[in-house]
């Protein structure tokens, strides 16, 4: 479904009448920290992280028990990592919505050409439209006020400028965080100034929703809590996903192992929002960035 028919798609706007009005049935999200989730810790998350990608598919997920979400954004990952890395695996899992955040490690960290970084998103759109699924790019945030992180201000806005032409070109969707002057806000901030707080990622699931134009039940600066399941609820939905998702996950591990830096996406199979266990390979211990396998 391309941007416009998207668009199109029932009445945006918060209340939970209307949830559930939305085409899609696979969402798989692509990224660095930004997309992980970096800087809102939950436990009960795969990963111990939540962010605004678990919360967009915890609102599409809402009357669609068939709905499934795969997350393979991993921490520090460059563009064209993410391009290399989560382009062909995203690709396999059939998705019909997909959600692509790069490049703000290659210009705030690397000092990267923009338009060169234009280049290389141009053609990782590209495949990833040719899918016919529905493709939201994001712009970068406005790091203005930012000591030290603001000098590549410039360089942000003229990449932003790229992903709008970007978008255009291939009919997809953009969210504006440059243009989502709540982030101005320090509480939208984690103490690290990189990355979102929980209210942050809150604010930002909202504005994903809005342009995607589905109903939703999220209220400004009223982040919701993670939906608690009753055990039977929980239980039967670790079966399915085991039998689906975990089973053939595994054995696809044991039967190709490659060499890696030992980080792996929160989520790599798409699975219900609710239910499901995780899989080898989240955090252990209280830090969510340390990885069991």
């Amino acid at each position: 479904m391309n941007a416009q028919s998207a668009n199109g798609w029932g009445q945006g706007g918060s209340g939970s009448l209307g949830a559930g009005l939305h085409p899609w049935s696979r969402y798989v999200a692509l990224g660095d920290s930004f997309t992980e989730g970096l800087g809102d810790p939950e436990p009960r998350s795969p990963g111990g992280l939540r962010g605004w990608a678990d919360r967009v598919a915890e609102e599409l997920s809402t009357g669609h028990e068939d709905f499934a979400y795969a997350n393979l954004a991993i921490s520090g990952r460059l563009l064209h990592e993410i391009l290399e890395e989560q382009v062909g695996p995203a690709l396999d899992l059939k998705p019909d919505l997909i959600t692509l955040n790069a490049g703000g490690n290659d210009l705030l960290f690397h000092r990267s050409d923009p338009d060169k970084l234009a280049l290389e998103l141009d053609a990782g759109v590209e495949t990833l439209a040719s899918t016919g699924a529905t493709i939201l790019l994001f712009t970068g945030p406005d790091w203005g006020a930012t000591p030290v992180l603001g000098l590549a201000r410039g360089k942000v806005a003229i990449y932003n400028e790229n992903v709008r032409a970007v978008a255009a070109r291939h009919d997809s969707l953009v969210a504006d965080l440059w243009g989502l002057r709540q982030l101005t806000d320090p509480r939208m901030w984690d103490p690290d100034r990189l990355h979102f707080s929980p209210l942050g990622q809150h604010t930002i699931a909202i504005m994903v929703l809005n342009t995607l134009n589905v109903p939703h039940s999220l209220e400004p600066l009223t982040p919701k809590p993670l939906t608690e399941r009753n055990w039977r609820e929980a239980r039967a939905g670790d079966i399915v996903w085991a039998r689906h998702h975990l089973f053939p996950w595994v054995v696809r591990r044991l039967t190709q192992r490659n060499d890696d830096d030992g980080r792996h996406p929160k989520r790599p199979e798409p699975g219900p929002v609710f239910g499901a266990g995780m899989l080898p390979g989240t955090f252990v211990g209280n830090d969510p960035r340390h990885i069991a396998d």
